[in-house]
């Protein structure tokens, strides 16, 4: 009689795929090429593991893209909803810089549009996070009437996106950072708020990250 042998899928272990994540956003950082061997060299698990956690490396750069925004959303998390929700909004922007700087690898992939994102959704909600502060913001009657919250909340990106980049990837030094407040100003008085207003607000929510907040920690 004929015996069948059927093969068990290897259980995932959620330690392992944040060890290969880990260890991918090292490589970049080191600027080492990241191939199938290279990533688990040294880590005690075999090449399967990617198999059985990612499908193989294009699954890797998925995750790898999907946990920059996984991380932004947990950054996000942390910032508290107060009564005014333009300092909510300022302080969302000073939350972005602080996770780019702190995660300058992971930064870099969410935006490789060339990658797929494993959660699209997902991603979508650390945008949304802002779209709602710039909506409490024009239903407070702090902007005008006319004001798309989306619209706010994009520009708000950009800025943060913007100054970021020049730091974080670009040849300009951490002082630049410190354009972000009058930045967020302008945008804030332009979209129908109070000028000596906004500057309060913004003054509230802001922070520029600290030295040690930035890319000489661990992804």
């Amino acid at each position: 009689m004929a015996c069948t042998v059927q093969s068990v899928a290897r259980p995932k272990d959620p330690a392992v795929r944040t060890l290969l994540i880990e260890r991918a956003a090292a490589m970049l950082r080191a600027r080492e090429p990241i191939t199938l061997r290279s990533l688990v060299a040294g880590t005690g698990v075999s090449t399967m593991a990617v198999y059985t956690h990612f499908d193989g490396m294009d699954g890797l750069w998925q995750a790898l893209r999907q946990e920059g925004f996984t991380r932004l959303g947990a950054r996000f998390a942390t910032v508290a909803t107060t009564a005014d929700p333009v300092r909510d909004l300022t302080a969302l922007c000073a939350a972005y810089l602080d996770h780019a700087l702190t995660h300058p690898d992971l930064y870099r992939v969410m935006f490789d549009a060339s990658v797929d994102l494993e959660d699209l959704p997902a991603a979508d909600a650390t945008l949304e996070e802002l779209v709602r502060a710039a909506r409490r913001g024009r239903d407070a009657g702090r902007f005008g009437a006319d004001v798309a919250p989306l619209d706010l909340a994009i520009q708000s990106w950009a800025i943060g996106h913007g100054l970021v980049s020049l730091v974080a990837t670009g040849p300009l030094p951490r002082e630049t950072l410190d354009h972000g407040p009058l930045l967020l100003c302008a945008l804030f008085t332009a979209s129908g708020d109070d000028a000596e207003r906004a500057r309060a607000s913004v003054q509230r929510g802001w922070h520029r990250p600290a030295p040690d907040d930035d890319d000489a920690r661990p992804a």
